[in-house]
């Protein structure tokens, strides 16, 4: 597992999007801006079965995300990882705990009780950072 650098942290920890980039079966690149979270030096990203990026993303699936400082355009991190750990236990709390950090709410304001929420682990394989 590779660390994003400390002074960096603070883009980790804002409400900047990360720009998921995922392979579809056919080799094409897919990417997708989405909420996300990092502790324990994992990033963390939360999707609902079936979509594109959930099936492209099943446990040792290689992915990368961008990630720019909301009040700098060119400062950001850039990490190439592998998912880690795909699972349903606590997706709903996680995708809660996002719609917290992202808009100040304490429920997912977006929930389809036909969804089954997931949460993805991604462990840093490389990590750039600029700015």
């Amino acid at each position: 597992m590779t660390a994003i650098p400390a002074a960096f942290l603070d883009i980790m920890a804002s409400k900047a999007l990360a720009h998921l980039a995922t392979t579809m079966k056919d080799g094409s690149p897919q990417v997708t801006p989405i909420w996300f979270d990092y502790s324990n030096g994992l990033v963390r990203v939360n999707s609902a079965e079936g979509r594109v990026k959930s099936n492209n993303m099943p446990e040792g699936a290689k992915v990368a995300l961008s990630i720019v400082d909301v009040a700098n355009d060119y400062r950001y991190v850039q990490i190439r990882g592998t998912v880690t750990k795909v699972t349903e236990i606590g997706a709903d709390a996680h995708i809660d705990a996002l719609a917290k950090k992202y808009l100040g709410l304490d429920a997912y304001p977006y929930r389809n009780a036909a969804e089954t929420r997931m949460t993805f682990e991604i462990t840093p394989d490389k990590v750039q950072t600029m700015g």
